[in-house]
């Protein structure tokens, strides 16, 4: 799902990064108050699953691929500040290592999957919780993969708009969003669900250990 470098523009990831640069303090000031010996490993453990699974990709029509996120489960567990400064490192680790994902394209990354991510599966599982934990776990999930997919197509759909060649020719991205919503949205929507029923195996694993954060 995450942009690599190449696809977007200055005018998209210099903005990006000016939000994303104080998000990134703030998190990292919240985990640095939080963060003790018995949540350092696990935290540990779930990044890396995390990057396990927006590693193994598939390609998809309109210039992208399809993933598992990862990150609605940390922000269930450990809550959205620490999901989003743990899956930041995810994205960073994929750009330098794997080259999945691009460095001028973190930013954009990041706020579309790891902060809006990891908001809108806390705020759906809290707003659900009425429900009952497992709907209300399984909504926040696919909630949380259609929420970064819809963000990323519609930057990615943006690019035509913002960086043209005098003649119209696309600098960039050359497709709009009639070619990257349905290209991103429609299998990620099958993608959520099955991440949304991996999410609750390990979400009732870790509620019974008590290793929860989020209170719904």
């Amino acid at each position: 799902m995450h942009i690599p470098d190449g696809l977007i523009s200055p005018q998209t990831y210099l903005p990006a990064l000016a939000l994303a640069a104080p998000l990134w303090v703030i998190a990292g000031r919240r985990i640095r108050d939080r963060l003790g010996d018995e949540m350092l490993p696990r935290l540990a453990v779930f990044t890396a699953l995390a990057f396990l699974l927006s590693t193994v990709m598939l390609p998809l029509p309109g210039g992208t691929s399809g993933h598992a996120v990862g990150v609605s489960l940390l922000a269930l567990v450990f809550g959205p500040w620490t999901a989003f400064m743990a899956y930041s490192l995810v994205l960073l680790l994929q750009a330098v290592v794997v080259g999945a994902g691009g460095i001028t394209a973190l930013p954009v990354n990041a706020l579309a999957i790891g902060f809006a991510g990891a908001w809108t599966a806390v705020a759906l599982y809290r707003g659900l919780g009425f429900l009952g934990e497992t709907p209300a776990v399984v909504l926040a999930v696919w909630g949380s993969v259609m929420t970064s997919a819809l963000i990323l197509a519609l930057v990615l759909g943006m690019q035509p708009w913002l960086a043209h060649a005098p003649d119209g020719t696309p600098r960039f991205f050359p497709f709009g969003p009639a070619v990257t919503l349905p290209a991103l949205l429609i299998p990620h929507a099958l993608i959520g669900a099955g991440e949304a029923a991996l999410t609750l195996l390990i979400f009732r694993h870790a509620r019974r250990r008590a290793w929860l954060a989020v209170r719904g």
